[in-house]
C-alpha cells in the first residue's frame, strides 16, 4: 500500500484514481472546484466526469494541492500540457516522491516534451521521473475494461515501481526505458487522429483511414530517430498501439474533435462546446517546430497545424496530401 496523489480531476485523472484505489492504496485526488471535492467526498461521484459510475469511499479529493500531496509517495500529474509548466511552478512536491506524468503533448515555445518540463520546473532528476503512455481511453479504463499501457523511466527500478503501482486485474502496464519515444509516441499521435477524424467527418472510408494511420506513423517514427529515439518502440503499446486506439474510437478526444473540423465547424466553435481537452489542437504547432528543427519531413503534421491556423480547409488537406510527388514508401 502506497500513499499517492492523483493532480488533476479531468476524466483522466479520475481514471487513473480509481485504478489506484482499486489496488487499495491510500489514494487522494486533488480537484480545483470545492463542490467537485464536496461530491467526491460524500456523494463518492465525479460531478463532471463518469457521472453514472460510483467511486471508492476510499478516495478522498482535497482542494489544497498541498495538502492533496502531504506525505505522498507517488504524486500523478493529471495535468494538461500546456498548462503543466504554470501549474507546476505554483506547487511544491516533495524530494522525496516519485512523479508521474500522464499529459501527453510537446509544450509550446520551448518544444519540451513534458518530463523535461517537470524537471526544468521541480529540479526532479531523471530518475525520479515516470511517464505513463498507451493506448489508455479514459472511459473504458473507468469501467474497468481490460487495457494496456507502458511506464517509461531512464531508471529502470523507477518505472518497475510505478509499474506495480498501477497493475490490476485490468490494466497492465509494462516498462520501457525509452522516456523519449514514449513520450513523442504519446504526443504525436493526437495530431494523426486529428487528420484521421477530419477524413470521417468528409465521409471517407477504412482505406483514408489506414492510409493516414500508416503513413502518419512513419512520420512519427521519422521524428523519433531524429531526437533519438529507439524505432522498436514505435512498434509497441506507446507508438502504433496508442495510435490506433485514438485514431480509431469515438471516445478520442482528438478523433471527434477532428471529425467536427470535417463537419465543416470551426476550432473556436469546437473548443468552446467542451470541458475536454484535445491536446492535438496545440501540440501540432510544437510537434511541427520539431519537424523543422530536426529537417524532418511531416507532411500531415504541417496539413493539420493549417487546418488548425484558418489557412487551409479539411477538404484541401486532403488533396494536398494526394498532391504530393510521388515516393517509394520508405525514404
Amino acid at each position: 500500500m502506497s500513499t499517492v496523489a492523483v493532480m488533476g480531476s479531468g476524466s483522466w485523472g479520475t481514471a487513473m484514481a480509481l485504478t489506484l484505489s482499486d489496488n487499495d492504496h491510500r489514494v487522494t485526488i486533488r480537484a480545483r472546484r470545492a463542490e467537485v471535492c464536496d461530491k467526491i467526498n460524500n456523494d463518492h461521484r465525479n460531478p463532471d466526469y463518469f457521472t453514472d459510475l460510483e467511486l471508492p469511499p476510499s478516495l478522498r479529493a482535497e482542494r489544497d494541492p498541498q495538502i492533496a500531496m502531504q506525505d505522498a509517495e507517488f504524486v500523478v500529474l493529471a495535468v494538461p500540457s500546456q498548462s503543466l509548466r504554470e501549474t507546476l511552478s505554483q506547487w511544491q512536491i516533495s524530494d522525496q516522491a516519485v512523479i508521474v506524468s500522464l499529459a501527453k503533448g510537446i509544450e509550446l515555445g520551448s518544444g519540451l516534451r513534458m518530463s523535461q518540463v517537470i524537471m526544468e520546473v521541480t529540479g526532479a532528476g531523471p530518475e525520479r521521473i515516470a511517464v505513463l503512455t498507451g493506448p489508455n481511453l479514459s472511459h473504458e479504463i473507468a469501467r474497468r475494461q481490460p487495457a494496456a499501457a507502458v511506464v517509461a523511466s531512464v531508471r529502470e527500478e523507477t518505472a518497475i515501481a510505478v509499474q506495480q503501482l498501477f497493475h490490476t486485474a485490468t490494466f497492465r502496464p509494462y516498462t520501457n526505458t525509452d522516456v523519449i519515444g514514449c513520450e513523442l509516441g504519446g504526443a504525436t499521435k493526437n495530431v494523426i487522429a486529428l487528420a484521421v477524424g477530419m477524413a470521417a467527418g468528409m465521409g471517407y472510408g477504412a482505406n483514408a483511414t489506414a492510409s493516414l494511420i500508416t503513413r502518419g506513423l512513419a512520420e512519427i517514427i521519422r521524428l523519433g530517430e531524429a531526437m533519438g529515439a529507439d524505432p522498436h518502440t514505435f512498434s509497441g503499446l506507446a507508438g502504433i498501439g496508442d495510435l490506433v486506439a485514438t485514431c480509431s474510437s469515438p471516445l478520442s478526444r482528438n478523433r471527434t474533435f477532428g471529425e467536427e473540423l470535417g463537419r465543416g465547424r470551426t476550432v473556436a466553435e469546437i473548443a468552446g462546446s467542451t470541458r475536454q481537452v484535445a491536446e492535438g489542437v496545440k501540440s501540432c504547432f510544437s510537434i511541427k517546430a520539431l519537424a523543422e528543427k530536426h529537417h524532418v519531413e511531416m507532411p500531415i503534421t504541417y496539413a493539420v497545424c493549417a487546418v488548425i491556423e484558418g489557412s487551409l480547409d479539411p477538404r484541401s488537406l486532403v488533396q494536398a496530401l494526394l498532391a504530393r510527388a510521388p515516393k517509394p514508401e520508405r525514404y
